[in-house]
């Protein structure tokens, strides 16, 4: 009786673009749960569709209710009914008719209500008592691309991840360090630079890309150095939001420069070795696995390449991607599949394949703290955020907390 659903709530709220998004509480009868929904700005064209048409006013309006019905009696603890019940109301093959943000915020916090109504915190009821690994952060540093302004770097996101921290703490204030590091760095090469960020906090700089990966490393062995910590540079390339599907070419156009698949493998293949990249993401257009094929079988275990776009957290992309041998790694975005329930099994299927998970946040996010709890509960050694921002910092301040909880914590494996 703990776990029976009793209320469903939904209410429009802000995320961190100012737009509106859905936020959603389950009460149970011992207890409750929140999760709001975010939203991306570099989406794949195969994500399940965020709202219906009339967005989230329609959702509170028109559906509130009847979703309600629908699951109030139900056991929270059920979740893999409760997600097919959702499906079926939605009744569509992407989730076009309540929309996949509805239906995953609600996932998410039935999930949370379960704990909650036997007084656990998410992270242990999903991976257990004996979890003790944390994530490390993949911290947003610099932005380009679709995240930024026409004179920013093409490449949309230039990261860093802390692989010499012993622990969560120093891990999130390394990857700060590296973002007040590069602020004094893009001021030598930028004379206009304001100050200005991106939609994940990372500086929006008015530098070519090469410039832009110089100082990324500089300020990645510059800090580490101070810190004692190993910190490595790594990249969201976000290349089908560079392909023309025209000229089939990859457009770089603050360099001036088109690349063909064979240039784009060998372009970021250099920079890999040159800059001792540990992991890029989405390096091909979204439907190009045999280059990312291509690209993962070249570097090998060097770097993590990192299916986004190419997956969209989908299963059955996963498994396609596994068969071409097509990457190593994968973003796991609950709102790109519509429920916790489909998102956990694609991260069961990465595992036994030994593909990386890396949950993340999207560039529209909320102060909702779901994906640390997820991250530690998956097994995730990685976890995508910004290194600053107070939706961000939800996110790592809340690792921090959970860090203090766990029984003689350790950083994640990557094996």
């Amino acid at each position: 009786m703990d776990s029976i659903i009793e209320d469903v709530q939904v209410r429009k709220i802000l995320d961190s673009r100012g737009n509106p998004t859905i936020e959603v509480d389950v009460l149970t009868w011992n207890g409750s749960g929140r999760a709001a929904a975010p939203s991306g700005a570099s989406t794949g064209s195969r994500e399940v569709v965020s709202f219906p048409d009339g967005g989230v006013d329609r959702v509170v309006s028109e559906m509130e209710d009847f979703i309600a019905s629908e699951l109030i009696g139900m056991d929270a603890q059920d979740i893999s009914t409760i997600d097919e019940v959702l499906k079926e109301i939605d009744g569509t093959d992407n989730l076009s008719a309540i929309g996949g943000n509805t239906t995953v915020a609600i996932s998410m916090a039935v999930v949370k209500a379960a704990a909650s109504s036997y007084n656990m915190p998410l992270y242990k009821y999903i991976g257990g008592n004996l979890i003790n690994e944390l994530p490390f952060p993949l911290g947003n540093m610099m932005n380009g691309g679709a995240h930024a302004g026409i004179n920013a770097p093409d490449i949309q996101e230039f990261l860093v991840v802390p692989v010499g921290a012993t622990n969560v703490g120093d891990a999130v204030f390394a990857n700060a360090s590296v973002h007040k590091k590069l602020k004094e760095l893009i001021q030598t090469k930028d004379s206009n630079f304001t100050g200005g960020k991106g939609d994940e906090g990372g500086w929006i700089p008015n530098i070519t890309n090469d410039n832009a990966l110089e100082i990324q490393a500089q300020a990645c062995e510059e800090v580490g150095d101070e810190l004692g910590i190993e910190i490595r540079p790594s990249l969201d390339m976000a290349a089908s939001e560079l392909w023309d599907a025209d000229k089939q070419k990859y457009v770089y156009a603050q360099d001036g420069i088109e690349r063909d698949t064979g240039d784009q493998i060998d372009f970021v293949k250099d920079i890999i070795e040159t800059y001792k990249m540990f992991y890029v993401e989405d390096p091909f257009d979204e439907s190009d696995f045999d280059g990312f094929s291509q690209l993962t079988a070249k570097v090998g275990n060097k770097c993590l390449i990192c299916g986004d776009d190419l997956f969209v957290t989908n299963k059955d992309l996963l498994a396609k991607g596994i068969e071409m041998n097509a990457a190593n790694s994968i973003i796991i975005k609950p709102n790109q599949i519509g429920s916790l329930s489909e998102t956990y099994a694609t991260v069961k299927l990465a595992k036994e394949n030994n593909i990386v998970p890396v949950v993340s946040h999207r560039s529209g996010e909320t102060t909702d703290e779901t994906i640390a709890h997820l991250a530690i509960g998956f097994g995730s050694p990685m976890i995508k955020t910004g290194a600053i921002g107070g939706e961000r910092i939800a996110k790592l301040n809340e690792l921090i907390r959970i860090e203090e909880e766990l029984p003689n914590p350790k950083m994640g494996s990557f094996n």
